[in-house]
């Protein structure tokens, strides 16, 4: 199924805001801290029930996925024309944003996942030796933080994609002159090297 630059936008922006949206509700499920319970000379931490683990793991699942659909984007051949990777990286603006989508959905992925295993790391090992443990959560914003950032990294992608696009009129552009150029220049040589044809004289 050959998709258009509109589907490739739509699906790298649909999945980008799916990120934000886990991200988001995820953060602000996240409780504040858990109860202390006295276990053997310890504590032991009692966490609500919370879906703060699973949607922030949905959440980076989703920025993955957008941002392998932005790279793949911005090279695929649309309407069957492919181009050289490097014809686009001589364009300074798609360079420039192709990789501050990279670099910001890289920050966004370590926001999500930071906080998201140490939530996990909290509920797993929940048994303290030290008496006066409070029970602590992930540090709280960094969920929330990575989701809006998350969602800042599809954005870019979408602006490196139509970066992309004009870097393709450009190159196809020329591409499709030099091709007529060419065959203006071997239709003259070759009409040059046909001999005329002379008439027979009347005898």
């Amino acid at each position: 199924m050959a998709f258009t630059m509109k589907q490739m936008s739509i699906i790298v922006a649909t999945l980008g805001t799916l990120s934000f949206m886990f991200g988001v509700i995820a953060e602000n499920k996240k409780p504040a801290s858990g109860t202390a319970i006295p276990w053997k000379g310890g504590v032991r931490c009692k966490y609500p029930s919370d879906p703060t683990v699973a949607l922030g793991y949905l959440a980076v699942v989703f920025l993955v996925a957008s941002t392998v659909a932005g790279y793949l984007s911005v090279f695929y051949p649309y309407k069957g024309k492919s181009i050289p990777q490097s014809a686009l990286f001589q364009s300074t603006g798609f360079l420039v944003f192709f990789n501050i989508a990279l670099g910001t959905a890289g920050l966004a992925a370590a926001m999500l996942l930071w906080p998201t295993i140490t939530e996990q790391l909290h509920i797993t090992r929940n048994v303290h030796h030290n008496p006066n443990n409070t029970c602590p959560t992930a540090k709280t914003g960094l969920i929330g933080g990575g989701a809006f950032v998350s969602l800042d990294a599809s954005l870019f992608w979408l602006v490196a994609l139509m970066l992309a696009d004009n870097a393709r009129e450009d190159y196809l552009e020329t591409d499709e002159k030099e091709l007529k150029g060419e065959s203006g220049v071997l239709t003259t040589e070759y009409n040059s090297n046909v001999p005329a044809v002379k008439g027979n004289s009347a005898a």
